[in-house]
């Protein structure tokens, strides 16, 4: 039997789960669960769709923390751009539209005394100071409370303005303020000028806005081309709605089990967690059950009873895919020791994921199909004693030609992994705010208006926290820091004081972060000041040496957790190597190829700062589950005496149907991600969906067979899998 005996072991208890009558009973325990689950897991626990993505340990993180001690910290901006298409803004129709802002989000702002002072994160030099007129614009007399006097740009063709708003607004509320704001602001202005709202509040309304209703398309999206993808594989008018039917139920069970999962623990059941673990559901439960009725119908051919049919199929088909889910469970909890949020989030939904798709590809699916028999499959209905095509196919053709001349074929497949990869020798990471939708919303084109009209930094200043005792000092070293071009207390209170940095740097870039690293360098220096700088661009540095330290850590854990796995389950080392190596040459060459398409073809921005790391995971984790596949079935052909050159040809003509159809629909459901217009759940699509497309159709159909051909029964060091023992156990008993 293939696989280690654990997983072998696994097979057989679940083949006790098809018989005539156990099958209905697993059927309607599954649809009683099931039913259970859609009417008592309730909602999620809410969360902020702008929660930064860091360590509470991070400097940026601990600013945030004692911000939210001050008086001022209940206050948000939200930021009003006005832009004359022509001369100069008539700033009284400015403030008029900023004071019918005023009053309509007055149910949203903060009370008078937090609004009268800085907004927290607001354009230093705007008027936040308490009481300050701003410099360049109005007075701001007669204004209402809580409105701030206008700043004008050097031209003066283009103004802000700051509109408190509540800094603890549920995501709910928050797009009600912007969304009342972004109404009110554009009545009555006079023709040639416009306004538009950004700021955080407006960022954090718009990501909100792209995961509207996002859950619908993207379920509808993937169960589309999983359907569609089915139908062409089986060929069959209703054998499709079986695996579709089973797999889209798992799926909408372990999204509620995620919902109680963010109800009792910090795991976000935020858009992106629960589209990525969909996909994840979606794409792997299918592939389980593409291998799984390739085994029946190949037993079907063999036994005359479909239910011991299916006992065969789940004999040798369940320790693959046992270890092919165990792998990548395994591999999404160690997201866990990650000290990105987003990435643990991630990997416990997505461990709890595939385990329900492994339970219903395992549990539920068998039963299913042995209820329908074999008429299932027609129009080819597997009968007793018909040869299988596959066995003198086109994969088996392929076989032949692979190891007939291994060492060139092989080298070929290098050679092709290698161009690939040279593509990524210029990639980048780090995405600015600006960057990460495919289409512009609102907020970032306030924000592109800003950056035109204002010193880069206005619109996001950086924040410093220290001493109300060491005040002047840290605002004397901050501001003979090159590219500081002001600084300004915005808060604070008999303890701490708070000060706004304006940086000429533009949000997210190197530049800004080489100003945010000098500027700590020289707050940090003054004594007795204990003095932190936090802010956007602190974030956005944080976010990248977090990431930075999460791939160190998890990168080599990941492929300890693949070899050991493998190991287990073909008990080879140089089995194992050699497949861990094929699918981190894959990640390699996709991530080369991915970033010279984002580059000259997509025109995208560099990679989100966790995006390597998701595509390495799902690569490693998901891409070994194709040559855990082959070689488990060239291991059964090795056991029964084939040398492994043929195992390895047979294998690849029995499998190569399937992993290929599962390749596709793997690779085409990673890409559905791209219907939510987020670049980074874009970039995960493109490069997954081209990892998987390579895996199965280069790596895995022809560089593994010529490594295997050229290597023997070496492959299988230190077992023999025709005598079910290792070398060494062999020399013992002789």
């Amino acid at each position: 039997m293939a696989g280690g005996h654990g997983f072998s072991g696994a097979g057989r208890v679940l083949g006790k789960l098809v018989g005539p009558r156990v099958k209905w009973l697993v059927v309607v325990i599954a649809v009683l669960v099931s039913a259970a689950a859609f009417a008592f897991a309730g909602e999620p626990k809410a969360v902020s769709t702008t929660a930064a993505s860091l360590p509470d340990s991070a400097e940026a993180a601990q600013v945030t923390a004692l911000r939210e001690k001050l008086p001022s910290s209940g206050v948000t901006p939200a930021i009003v751009v006005y832009k004359a298409a022509s001369g100069e803004v008539d700033v009284k129709a400015v403030e008029a539209s900023r004071d019918r802002a005023v009053a309509a989000v007055k149910q949203w702002a903060p009370t008078a005394a937090a609004a009268g002072g800085a907004a927290p994160g607001g354009a230093s030099g705007s008027g936040a100071s308490s009481g300050g007129a701003a410099p360049g614009g109005a007075s701001g007399s007669g204004a209402p409370a809580g409105a701030i006097p206008p700043q004008l740009s050097e031209d003066k063709g283009t103004a802000l303005v700051i509109v408190p708003l509540k800094a603890d607004l549920p995501d709910g509320a928050n797009s009600d303020a912007v969304a009342a704001l972004r109404a009110v602001v554009r009545k009555g202005l006079p023709q040639g000028l416009t306004a538009t709202v950004t700021g955080g509040p407006a960022f954090g309304a718009d990501i909100g806005a792209v995961f509207d209703g996002a859950d619908i398309r993207l379920l509808g999206a993937t169960a589309g081309v999983v359907a569609l993808l089915l139908l062409v594989t089986y060929r069959s008018p209703w054998l499709w709605l079986v695996p579709l039917s089973v797999v889209g139920t798992g799926d909408q069970v372990a999204s509620k089990a995620l919902t109680v999962l963010s109800r009792i623990s910090e795991v976000r059941a935020d858009g992106a967690v629960t589209g990525i673990t969909s996909v994840l559901v979606f794409g792997a439960g299918t592939n389980y059950a593409l291998l799984l009725i390739a085994r029946y119908r190949e037993e079907l051919r063999r036994t005359e009873d479909r239910h011991e049919a299916m006992r065969a199929a789940l004999g040798s088909a369940a320790p693959a895919i046992l270890a092919s889910g165990g792998t990548v469970i395994l591999a999404l909890l160690s997201l866990g020791l990650a000290d990105d949020p987003f990435a643990q989030s991630l990997g416990y939904a997505g461990a709890m994921g595939i385990a329900v798709a492994l339970l219903y590809a395992l549990l539920v699916l068998p039963a299913a199909m042995v209820l329908f028999g074999r008429r299932l499959f027609w129009p080819f209905v597997p009968r007793v004693g018909t040869l299988d095509p596959s066995h003198a196919g086109v994969w088996r053709r392929l076989g032949d030609a692979v190891t007939g001349r291994p060492v060139v074929v092989g080298l070929a497949a290098v050679a092709v992994l290698v161009t690939l990869a040279l593509g990524g020798l210029s990639l980048s990471v780090g995405q600015s705010p600006n960057e990460q939708f495919l289409e512009k919303p609102e907020a970032v084109v306030g924000q592109e208006q800003l950056a035109a009209a204002f010193p880069a930094g206005t619109s996001e200043p950086t924040t410093i926290i220290a001493k109300a005792s060491a005040a002047q000092a840290v605002t004397t070293a901050a501001k003979q820091v090159p590219g500081v071009q002001d600084v300004r207390r915005s808060g604070g209170d008999d303890r701490l004081v708070e000060l706004s940095a304006v940086l000429d740097a533009s949000p997210g870039t190197t530049r800004a972060f080489d100003q945010v690293r000098a500027l700590r360098t020289s707050v940090h220096a003054v004594p007795g000041a204990g003095a932190l700088v936090g802010g956007a661009d602190a974030e956005a540095l944080d976010a990248r040496t977090t990431a930075d330290g999460d791939r160190w850590l998890l990168f080599p854990l990941i492929l300890g957790i693949v070899v050991l796995v493998l190991l287990l389950l073909l008990r080879s080392v140089v089995a194992a190597l050699v497949l861990v190596a094929t699918v981190v040459a894959t990640y390699v060459a996709s991530m080369g190829a991915s970033w010279f398409a984002f580059q000259h073809l997509l025109d995208y921005p560099p990679l989100a700062v966790s995006t390597p790391l998701l595509a390495f995971l799902f690569l490693v984790a998901l891409g070994v589950d194709y040559n855990i596949f082959l070689t488990t079935r060239a291991r059964e052909e090795a056991a029964g005496g084939s040398h492994a050159r043929e195992s390895i040809v047979m294998a690849l003509a029995v499998t190569g149907g399937v992993i290929t159809s599962a390749g596709i629909l793997l690779a085409a459901v990673f890409a559905v991600l791209g219907v939510l217009p987020l670049v980074q759940l874009a970039q995960i699509g493109v490069i997954v969906g081209f990892g998987v497309l390579l895996d199965t159709l280069l790596v895995r159909s022809v560089l593994v067979p010529a490594v295997v051909s050229l290597l023997g029964d070496r492959f299988w060091w230190p077992s023999h899998p025709a005598r079910g023992t290792s070398a060494a156990e062999a020399e013992v008993g002789h």
